[in-house]
Formats: C-alpha cells, structure tokens, sequence
C-alpha cells in the first residue's frame, strides 16, 4: 500500500503544478546578410549554453518563409536578422537587425523578462 501511494503522491503533484511556458527563439535570416554571419560567429556558438539559450531554445527561419505552423507573429519580418520571441506561440516581442553583442544580450534579458518566466543574469 504504501509503494503505491509513494508513486501516486508524486503524479498527483506534478498535476497541481502550473506548467512553465514554453518560449523559443525565432532568427530569421537570409543568405547573404552580413549581420547575421556575424551573429553567428559572435553568439551562436555559445547561445544554446546559455540561460537564455537554455529558457529560449533557437529556431532559425528563412526571411520568405516557411514559417512554423500555429505560431501567432506580429508584421512579417523586412530585416535579417530578426530575432522574435516566441511565448505558448505567441510573439512577446522582437529584435529587428543585431546591435553587437553587448546590446543583444541585454535586449533579449529585457524581453524575456517581460514575459514572467524569466530572470534575466544582469552580470553578463
């Protein structure tokens, strides 16, 4: 009796528990755009090691698409790169072009901060 309460008290709890959000990272991007070869030589080596790569996985998408299916996004995209955060589907906000990496980390902790499921490291 007992083992099978010690498994059922763990499955109950996960079930009170609210879910975490799901965020992610869109880049959209094009051949040729110099500011996204050097977002790639600057931050995408790192970026999955990150808390923020962590929290934010990244999607990479063509600026003429296809983009994901069921994602709700504000205007389509003009600049490369731009870097849309993506909260349960939903576009919470966005970074049009890259400022260099000091401006980008800063940028991307504000706006995933912003979305409640975030503390962003202000030591970086």
């Amino acid at each position: 009796m007992l083992r099978g309460l010690a498994l059922f008290v763990p499955a109950l709890a996960s079930l009170a528990a609210p879910a975490a959000a799901e965020l992610r990272l869109l880049m959209v991007e094009q051949p040729g755009c110099a500011y996204c070869a050097r977002w790639d030589a600057e931050i995408a080596p790192i970026y999955p090691k990150t808390p923020e790569g962590q929290a934010a996985p990244l999607e990479r998408v063509q600026l003429r698409g296809p983009y994901p299916e069921g994602i709700e996004l504000g205007p389509r995209p003009v600049f490369t790169p731009t870097f849309i955060l993506v909260q349960d589907h939903r576009e919470t906000g966005r970074i049009e072009g890259y400022p260099g990496e000091d401006f980008f980390w800063g940028l991307l902790g504000r706006m995933m901060t912003e979305t409640g499921e975030y503390q962003a490291d202000v030591t970086r």
